[in-house]
């Protein structure tokens, strides 16, 4: 665990080399792929998203498999098992990748390589949303995609996609970033409608994306940092949320005036 401090930059010195090449690369690509129309250069930004291809040759203890929810918009989720040591009741952790809900993958190496050492340290299984990105889809596509993956496992018919040792019962929805947005709308929903097998018992937000239109202080401290500045989180609330709306939509700032 690194020390925190108030420079941005030296707290990025101390992240193991590992992430900060992976970040750096990804970070890049963030910074150059946006177009001043509003869309983004993905030839650009596939070129510094690295992947990695599911397998079920365990890999550090974990095993992966892709499992296609809907192929005409290429949702899927990527499920993380432990190979050896299983439980005969199993947790399980819906997780969303972040992303600024415009970049990455459920198979891009960060987050990837995030679930699968979530996989080992929980002993839970992991399901790894690949969803759609903006600004291509806007504001709901990518929470539509999050609570149709939910209906997925939820219905008796796809339990051969599942191990045979889950526990649905014990269902836990998390997300970093972005997909921490992403999991509290999304546990939200899923509480509304009303699952028959899942029951979810917790929420896991990472440093959740939220915001509003006034200027925290943490924002104005970090304006340059090194991964995504300010100017860049607004950037990515345009392409997310629907056109006209700013930075009090619901979907942004869930305690705003505009929030139900």
């Amino acid at each position: 665990m690194y020390k925190m401090s108030n420079n941005p930059t030296s707290n990025f010195q101390d992240v193991p080399w590992k992430h900060r090449f992976f970040s750096s690369m990804i970070g890049f690509a963030v910074n150059f792929s946006p177009r001043s129309d509003g869309t983004i250069n993905r030839y650009i930004m596939n070129l510094f998203d690295f992947k990695a291809p599911p397998s079920q040759q365990p890999f550090d203890g974990v095993k992966t498999s892709d499992t296609v929810v809907d192929a005409t918009r290429n949702l899927y989720f990527r499920l993380f098992l432990l190979s050896l040591n299983q439980n005969d009741d199993m947790p399980v952790i819906v997780y969303f990748h972040g992303g600024g809900f415009a970049y990455l993958s459920a198979s891009s190496i960060p987050c990837d390589d995030f679930c699968r050492r979530l996989c080992k340290k929980t002993g839970a299984v992991i399901i790894s949303v690949n969803y759609r990105l903006a600004p291509e889809h806007k504001y709901p596509s990518q929470y539509d995609d999050g609570f149709v993956v939910l209906k997925f496992i939820d219905d008796n018919a796809n339990t051969q996609n599942l191990p045979f040792n889950v526990n649905l019962k014990q269902c836990f929805i998390a997300g970093d970033s972005a997909g921490g947005n992403l999991a509290h709308h999304v546990a939200v929903k899923a509480c509304e409608y009303g699952l028959r097998n899942v029951k979810l018992i917790g929420l896991i937000a990472i440093q959740p994306f939220f915001g509003w239109e006034e200027r925290t202080e943490t924002e104005t401290r970090i304006v340059d940092a090194p991964m995504i500045s300010v100017k860049g989180t607004d950037w990515l609330w345009k392409a997310f949320l629907p056109e006209g709306s700013d930075r009090n939509h619901p979907a942004c700032n869930v305690f705003g005036p505009k929030s139900g």
